[in-house]
């Protein structure tokens, strides 16, 4: 994780920045819907890959109690300062990956967040290592959210992210059928993508069971200029068709082709 660590540790500050834009900003705001939807309504939380604590910050606002964990110092320094900026206190920071987590206690949360590691962790035995310790530290009640990076709805992104990717059109066939792993060389660092059936089909490994699963971009997923140019020109416009996303996230046409995927899961009992 050394590759991904200094990656974070070099683009904190980016990463503060980046779920702010009106593109990222429908992915940030249809997770906390899926937050307000399903968590409990108060209780602990532990934030598993905080970033510099976007979500955290927002949870600690509604009273939850919230830990952040990430492997970059400089992420959980940012999130620090944010949220002593706005007269709020975490429960813990803890600077370590999210392939440790035996050092928390069984049924300790009553929520996880899980929006980032998935997105880096080549091998599956890892992922699954992930998956079945958040199983063990949830409380029976408690619900987990879980971001994995979807080739199909990246797909569809590349048109404006990295269209000069498809030069071999060989390389459309990889994202249909999803499992690409990429080295830091070829992706923005070390970067696992996968598809919303087999994302699922890890969850099912774990043991954990199937709540509910979202697309985070809902149906404006990979619309980045069209939504930047209504956010500046036709604002209340802009945020009648953000609102709808988040409604509309669950939606089977829509969760499968978009950027980030969302499982909302829950321990079998």
């Amino acid at each position: 994780m050394e590759v991904v660590k200094q990656y974070y540790d070099e683009e904190a500050e980016r990463e503060w920045q980046r779920l702010a834009n009106p593109y990222s900003q429908v992915e940030y705001k249809t997770t906390l819907h899926l937050i307000e939807k399903y968590f409990p309504k108060n209780g602990h939380v532990l934030d598993i890959g905080s970033g510099p604590g976007r979500y955290s910050l927002a949870l600690l606002k509604q009273g939850y109690q919230v830990s952040l964990l990430d492997l970059s110092k400089r992420e959980l320094a940012i999130a620090k300062d944010q949220i002593e900026m706005a007269g709020l206190k975490a429960e813990n920071y803890y600077c370590q990956s999210a392939l440790e987590l035996e050092g928390f206690k069984d049924n300790s949360f009553d929520g996880l967040l899980i929006m980032g590691p998935m997105y880096h962790l080549h091998e599956e035995a890892d992922r699954l290592h992930i998956l079945r310790e958040a199983k063990r530290i949830v409380k029976d009640e408690g619900i987990i959210l879980i971001a994995y990076i979807n080739t199909w709805g990246a797909l569809k992104a590349s048109l404006y992210e990295f269209p000069e990717s498809f030069l071999d059109k060989e390389h459309f066939e990889r994202y249909i059928n999803g499992d690409l792993k990429f080295s830091e060389e070829e992706s923005f660092t070390q970067t696992y993508f996968t598809t919303p059936p087999k994302a699922l089909e890890e969850i099912e490994k774990s043991g954990l069971q199937l709540v509910s699963y979202a697309g985070a971009e809902s149906y404006i997923s990979g619309m980045h200029v069209e939504l930047s140019n209504l956010a500046n020109y036709m604002p209340e416009v802009y945020a009648n068709y953000v609102e709808k996303a988040c409604e509309y996230a669950e939606l089977p046409q829509y969760r499968d082709a978009t950027e980030h995927v969302v499982m909302i899961v829950k321990k079998e009992i």
